[in-house]
């Protein structure tokens, strides 16, 4: 029987299938799922620390503040199931708290947030282009100083050397692309901000570049709809394995693929009776918080 197509796209969703078709299949249609991990968690955090800050009046957005608003998101993550699911001991949960501040800091040497207008922040968009529907949270919309949208998105975890920079930008380009739909407006300028680096990494879209996205997308999905078809999600070994949650289900490393499959079902059949929490039951695909994309 042929795997069921995704609803939908994201940009983390594409990243993901292109980096390995089968961790793909087991987090986007299998839905297992996956334990929080420290470095996830705390995008998490740090999101949600300059969310609070951009909401802040512009001449209200300080060092003092921005970690006031860490310090309150910090709060409400103490009750939050993926960092409780985390089990820090004390010491490592004082760590965990000092590398999201030196995050916040560094964030401070990419850009003066006094002078981001923003004018959209944590945004859920969605829309179909060319068929496809697409969907995603742009962590920062804003306006330059002539006016132009521009598309920010914050990066928690390591910058990327400089042959990995075009497939980053990959994703805020989808973002552009969704802007442009949405909006009627190509953003001016699209940029990531890794703030461990830190590291600011800013493209401006254009035609060749949106069209370049138009078929990006396209080829995906095709080869989504394909590897659904045929049943035929392969694996894609490379350093990303150490960081995958898959590895019992992958045969890479001996593992059975039939194991997530039956696995699979048995949470949906749980999730339709009501039985447990049903962590994998069927979800909209949609970066299941903006920290996600680490």
């Amino acid at each position: 029987m042929a795997f069921p197509v995704p609803r939908s796209l994201s940009p983390s969703k594409v990243s993901s299938f292109t980096d390995c078709a089968l961790a793909f299949r087991f987090s986007a249609i299998d839905r297992l799922p996956e334990p929080p991990t420290a470095a996830a968690t705390r995008g998490t955090l740090v999101h949600a620390a300059l969310e609070r800050l951009h909401l802040l009046a512009p001449a209200e957005r300080t060092l003092d503040a921005a970690l006031s608003c860490l310090d309150d998101a910090a709060v409400g993550l103490r009750d939050d199931a993926e960092y409780a699911g985390l089990d820090l001991s004390d010491d490592e949960a004082t760590a965990f708290h000092a590398e999201a501040g030196d995050l916040v800091r560094n964030y401070f040497r990419l850009e003066d947030p006094a002078t981001v207008r923003s004018i959209g922040l944590e945004l859920r968009v969605e829309v179909e282009i060319d068929g496809i529907r697409l969907r995603g949270i742009i962590d920062r919309l804003e306006l330059d100083a002539h006016g132009e949208l521009v598309v920010t998105d914050y990066k928690t975890g390591s910058a990327p050397s400089t042959q990995y920079e075009r497939k980053r930008l990959s994703g805020v380009h989808i973002y552009s692309l969704l802007c442009e739909q949405l909006l009627g407006r190509r953003p001016r300028t699209v940029q990531l901000l890794y703030l461990k680096a830190p590291l600011a990494i800013t493209t401006e879209p254009t035609d060749r570049s949106t069209r370049a996205t138009r078929r990006t997308l396209g080829a995906v999905w095709q080869a989504v709809e394909r590897a659904c078809d045929r049943e035929d999600f392969r694996p894609q070994p490379s350093h990303l394995c150490n960081y995958c949650a898959f590895q019992a289900y992958c045969p890479s490393f001996g593992g059975d693929p039939a194991e997530a499959r039956r696995l699979s079902e048995q949470l949906a059949a749980d999730a339709a009776t009501g039985a447990g929490d049903a962590p994998g039951s069927p979800v909209d695909l949609v970066p299941a918080s903006a920290g996600a994309g680490v």
